[in-house]
């Protein structure tokens, strides 16, 4: 396959989450262009309609207006949050500051995520959680109230956990302080609270947040999703020639690691012209065919690209060696058991991986991969063998390409349109 051309990704998932649920604390109507139109951002915009911000219908090209209240509203309904954990662990920590009950459900996939890594820190700070199930995964029930002061020691590094409780800080006005154990997740929330004038620090593995701001109203331009530029990146690395450039991507240090992989990898991607839009960095990614090797993914380099690593390991199976990535047990707990089935899914198209602990072993080979990839609805998986699909002479059949409308509308007609 050759590539050619120039695109643009769907806006950032990450920002597109935090842009709604700002635009809805805010007392004012804000504009956002470039929002994601994805099932999980409209899983946010429906909830947060629940909760009483008027938000207009989500559509490509289409600049969301959002009227906030200031505060939330208690919902005449169980919040459904799709399939989207963004969407559930960021509204628990607005809920945990509002004075009424709500029920959060999702889909069967969200249903099976742990959620006590946000209840029992919005426990501490006073929230009360009435669990449903013996696991305390959805459906919970939240009932929001005065809050303390919070210093927890998350045990993960994860964005959607601090983001939950940095903005459950905001929305109850108290001092948060949280410590990621290895290594900074993404920091968008961070970025956002200074923009408003919350004093956000950040000391060794702690960041601490003092409620010294006010959200306001906004405008603000969605820049495209760094998750989402890895697929085509990848499929211009596989190809046979060409050049793609990927424009206006989110290039923040947090969102892409996965670039520094590739670097070592022998595939360097060009970061072309880096502006700053909302405190973000932004700029085009220019990728080309390279001569794949092995390498090492180290513990602390996961949480800058954990949403990368179905990509990575698809790439690794076209690499001389064998890929390590070291301490992904993460995986297990994201829309599927996110690690066994990278690993059967490489194996049931020709290539060798083991999962050893915690660790993904990848062996790669040259014989093109063919066979059926089981997605059980990862969107992520989807995508990543769909890719690895497009090596000359690959016979790889995905049981569900639709899932892959979770955080990329329109993923298939992409990978068409950039074959030169």
């Amino acid at each position: 396959m050759l590539v050619g051309g120039t695109i643009r990704v769907p806006g950032d998932k990450s920002l597109s989450h935090r842009a709604l649920l700002f635009a809805a604390m805010a007392r004012g109507t804000s504009h956002i262009g470039g929002m994601l139109t994805s099932l999980d951002a409209r899983s946010s915009a429906r909830v947060l309609r629940q909760l009483g911000a008027v938000i207009t219908p989500l559509g490509d090209g289409k600049v969301v207006t959002v009227r906030g209240r200031g505060r939330l509203r208690r919902p005449s309904a169980v919040l459904n949050c799709g399939n989207s954990g963004t969407t559930t662990r960021l509204i628990l920590g607005l809920l945990a500051a509002h004075p009424f009950r709500a029920t959060l459900t999702g889909d069967r996939s969200l249903r099976r995520r742990p959620m006590r890594r946000v209840t029992v820190p919005l426990a501490l700070m006073g929230a009360r959680i009435v669990e449903r199930n013996a696991g305390g995964t959805l459906p919970l029930d939240i009932q929001g109230g005065k809050l303390t002061a919070l210093r927890h020691e998350m045990p993960v590094s994860s964005a959607q956990i601090k983001g939950c409780l940095l903005l459950a800080g905001v929305a109850g006005a108290v001092p948060v302080s949280v410590r990621e154990p290895h290594g900074r997740s993404r920091d968008h929330t961070e970025r956002m609270l200074r923009a408003f004038g919350y004093r956000v620090e950040e000391q060794g593995e702690w960041v601490h947040m003092q409620p010294t701001g006010i959200v306001t109203p906004f405008d603000m331009q969605i820049p495209g999703d760094p998750s989402s530029s890895a697929f085509p990146v990848a499929a211009a690395i596989l190809a046979e020639g060409g050049e793609l450039r990927v424009t206006g991507v989110c290039v923040n240090p947090t969102r892409v690691g996965y670039l520094k992989v590739l670097e070592r990898m022998g595939a360097p991607v060009e970061v072309d012209g880096v502006e700053l839009q909302f405190d973000e960095p932004v700029a085009d990614l220019v990728a080309a065919p390279a001569r794949l090797r092995a390498t090492e993914v180290r513990p602390e380099e996961i949480p800058a690209l954990i949403d990368e690593i179905p990509m990575l390991a698809a790439l690794a199976t076209r690499a001389s060696g064998t890929t390590v990535f070291r301490d992904v047990g993460e995986l297990r707990v994201k829309e599927s058991d996110r690690l066994a089935l990278i690993a059967a899914n490489i194996r049931a198209v020709g290539g060798r991986a083991s999962v050893d602990g915690d660790d993904l072993h990848v062996t790669g080979g040259r014989t093109p991969p063919a066979g059926r990839v089981v997605t059980q609805g990862d969107h992520r998986i989807a995508m990543a063998f769909a890719v690895l699909g497009t090596v000359p002479g690959a016979k790889i059949r995905v049981d569900d390409m639709a899932c892959a409308a979770v955080s990329f509308p329109g993923f298939p007609a992409m990978l068409q349109a950039i074959r030169a």
